[in-house]
């Protein structure tokens, strides 16, 4: 009998998907469980994944007029009850301000007093509060749009957290803002919903649906949600960022009122939109390996780590001056219009040790360094995207310098195409109710295995959809748009449920 590979991560996709990630999330040393239950410690190396992404999205804002501001963390209770469908969609999830000092108690122990007139909302989200700011600032037509976003925690009380996927505290940006029209304010949300798709594809090298949420998967308050919908290693989806059109609801409730050109008074129509360091947790599931983390380079900290590798002092001299040219040469060159970015690891450890930390954090290139090397001066780097079974032949080290760009662009594009065809692999599209629902059941339910996927399907809401999504825990991704590809055409069709006539056709899966 052959001798099962050995991997990094124990256990592997197959045999555990949801313990795999927890696995890579510690392997990788991204983040950990804080002593506040439900909240996460983000680590260095996480915590620069979020900073590349967050670098990027900024950029992108920036580039199609928006500013940055920063808004209160907490949120009168008065201006959630304003907006009865947004408060009721949040209601559960709220942190509480009662008290605003601490006193010693009869035991000893410290006891919250100075009750508050009216308690503090711990931010879920600044719909309301950004509100009551517009209402101070806008009062002509001249005062729009408004074009802002900012940077900030959020906290939503989560009974059931993972790291990143779901905490109760998570770090993202939220884009509120205030148009003069309708179709001003509809354009902006398909638009930021496109910058939310090109990030996902040009930087996560992650593919993405774009879709209108149906009216039981809205924000709450909103009159159409939109999203990007990706899937992950385990043929579930994850709602990777979403994009709001919230009409005059939040206007009407906040007093949000312009002078219009024609001297008449009118509401503001508004936005919001938003991403979270949920994304990290989309990257670790759509390209991570039973090795660990697997990172599109556009967003790794470090694209290439050099490792030295030597017996004595005598051998240690030559090997790290050889080490650190060969980073001084690889740090002139340019990928993704920046300079590569290059660490050589000197710490003291086991040589196998180190290797296998910097693949297990997703490194894209790994060079390892020593006495023959330098001799030949050539190299074999090894690309976290090849297998490690594939052997490649050496490189003189002008080549692997002068390559190294177009190196890390073909993984960034061999990452994206891979995810690619996995998803085009496991969507299909179903006529028949009873293949449906054969899609979705596990061949032995008490083990977390892979299957499923995305169906594609005519629907029409009601009892007969809700049943089977309720029966096999699926819901409704999205609408896909009608610039989306496959979806460019209105197909007449009947809803897989209920037999009605529907040109509706929406992409359907489990979730997270």
């Amino acid at each position: 009998m052959a001798k099962a590979p050995q991997t990094a991560i124990t256990p592997t996709r197959a045999e555990d998907y949801p313990e795999w990630y927890q696995q890579v999330v510690r392997a990788a040393d991204l983040a950990e469980q804080s002593p506040v239950r439900g909240c996460m410690v983000i680590k260095p190396w996480g915590y620069a994944i979020w900073e590349a992404m967050q670098q990027a999205l900024d950029r992108m804002f920036k580039e199609t007029g928006h500013v940055n501001a920063y808004f209160p963390l907490f949120i009168p209770l008065s201006y959630l009850e304003k907006e009865a469908e947004h408060v009721e969609g949040f209601a559960k999830e709220c942190a509480i301000v009662t008290h605003h000092r601490l006193e010693a108690g009869p035991d000893g122990g410290l006891v919250p007093t100075g009750k508050l007139e009216e308690p503090l909302v711990v931010r879920p989200t600044s719909e309301t509060i950004i509100g009551a700011m517009y209402a101070k600032w806008i009062k002509s037509y001249r005062d729009l749009p408004i074009l802002i976003n900012q940077w900030a925690n959020v906290v939503r009380w989560e009974l059931r957290t993972r790291l990143f996927l779901r905490t109760t505290e998570f770090l993202w940006q939220e884009g509120h803002t205030a148009h003069a029209t309708a179709e001003e304010a509809i354009q902006e949300t398909r638009k930021m919903l496109g910058v939310y798709a090109t990030f996902a594809k040009d930087y996560m090298a992650m593919p993405v649906i774009r879709g209108e949420k149906t009216a039981g998967e809205r924000f709450p308050g909103a009159v159409n949600t939109y999203s990007i919908e990706a899937m992950m290693q385990d043929r579930k989806a994850l709602q990777a960022g979403t994009s709001h059109f919230l009409g005059q609801n939040f206007s009407k409730a906040q007093e949000i009122k312009y002078l219009s050109n024609e001297g008449r008074e009118e509401f503001a129509w508004t936005t919001s939109w938003g991403v979270s360091t949920r994304l990290v947790g989309a990257l670790i599931m759509t390209h991570s390996d039973d090795d660990g983390l697997v990172l599109p380079p556009k967003l790794a900290p470090q694209h290439v780590v050099i490792l030295p590798i030597f017996r004595n002092d005598e051998e240690g001299g030559p090997v790290l001056e050889y080490c650190h040219k060969l980073r001084g040469e690889l740090a002139t060159q340019t990928y993704d219009n920046a300079p590569v970015r290059v660490l050589v690891d000197t710490r003291d450890i086991p040589r196998a040790d180190k290797k296998w930390q910097h693949v297990k954090r997703g490194v894209p290139v790994i060079v390892e360094v020593g006495p023959r090397d330098i001799q030949g001066d050539t190299l074999m780097p090894k690309r976290r995207d090849e297998s490690s079974a594939e052997k490649k032949p050496a490189v003189s080290r002008a080549e692997f310098v002068s390559s190294i760009g177009t190196s890390l662009a073909a993984m960034q594009a061999n990452l994206y195409n891979r995810a690619l065809a996995y998803r085009q692999e496991y969507t299909r599209t179903f006529t028949d109710l009873a293949e449906f629902e054969s899609y979705f059941t596990a061949k032995n339910a008490d083990k977390p295995e892979i299957h499923g996927g995305f169906a594609i399907a005519h629907i029409a809401e009601g009892p007969e959809s809700a049943a089977v999504f309720a029966k096999h825990k699926l819901t409704v991704r999205c609408i896909p748009l009608d610039d989306e590809p496959g979806f460019e055409e209105q197909v007449e069709g009947k809803c897989l449920f209920s037999g009605k006539p529907t040109k509706v056709r929406a992409v359907i899966s489990k979730a997270y």
